[in-house]
């Protein structure tokens, strides 16, 4: 195998390579959508095939690496190498568990936690929540969204694009407050994946189940189009991880994230 990354612009071809583990690319294979395709660069080692994939996207500021192993930690070590010069001076990464070590020599590394990756095995458990509370948010709600965050969730990565994907719920007070909100990082109806993100409830209304209840909302109107449902979590956000747990995600692998700026 050559050592030497290549440029991959066929979706065919990244498609073939993510579908062999889809659980663990959940956000890659969503990121082949159209609404997302244009802000992705994507790196790989190949020979016959694709053997080792990063994703750069810089749909959000900063922009974003995507390095998980695909049982494939070698060939992953030797891409990171080789594509280190090629990426900015700054810039987010998810890593899986070593890959860290490429770049110690030419960046500084700001830990940002251990993460997990969860996917919904069981969709019975949400089905028997009562979400007649959710309503779906639009553009109308951006403000009132942007405010919610700002209190509850000042280190999102929320992008008002994702409001076009019709896929963000919330529950209001009976003075019409936002309280509590659900929404995406990655859809794809095409794909038929989805990844849930910026999921927040409002300090002084946490520990009432409203996160559960949006996110239960979410996932069912999620469920109509896509068949396979995942999202990225602290491995210390111990609530985050018991609600997603009562709603039928189960835990598959372990990663890292960093911030990375050029020494």
């Amino acid at each position: 195998m050559n050592n030497k990354p290549v440029f991959i612009h066929k979706k065919a071809e990244l498609e073939k390579f993510l579908l062999k583990h889809r659980e663990l690319n959940f956000y890659t294979l969503g990121d082949l959508d159209d609404f997302f395709w244009p802000y992705t660069t994507w790196y790989a080692l190949k020979d016959d095939e694709i053997r080792a994939l990063i994703l750069f996207y810089t749909g959000i500021t900063p922009p974003v690496i995507l390095a998980i192993n695909d049982d494939n930690h070698a060939q992953m070590q030797a891409l990171a190498q080789a594509v280190k010069s090629l990426l900015p001076p700054s810039f987010y990464a998810h890593l899986s568990p070593g890959l860290e070590d490429v770049f110690q020599k030419d960046f500084n590394l700001a830990p940002h936690g251990e993460h997990y990756k969860m996917v919904l095995r069981d969709p019975g458990l949400i089905a028997q929540i009562d979400t007649k509370s959710v309503a779906k948010l639009t553009f109308s709600d951006l403000p009132e969204l942007q405010s919610l965050y700002e209190v509850s969730y000042p280190g999102n990565w929320f992008d008002k694009r994702m409001l076009d994907t019709s896929q963000y719920f919330g529950i209001r007070d009976d003075e019409m407050r936002l309280l509590s909100v659900a929404g995406v990082h990655v859809y794809s109806a095409e794909y038929e994946i989805a990844a849930i993100g910026n999921v927040t409830t409002h300090p002084d209304f946490r520990s009432q189940g409203l996160g559960a209840i949006s996110t239960a909302a979410l996932c069912k109107n999620l469920l109509q189009s896509v068949d396979m449902i995942g999202l990225n979590v602290r491995s210390d956000n111990i609530p985050a991880i018991m609600l997603y747990e009562k709603l039928g995600f189960e835990i598959i692998t372990t990663y890292h994230e960093f911030m990375f700026v050029l020494k």
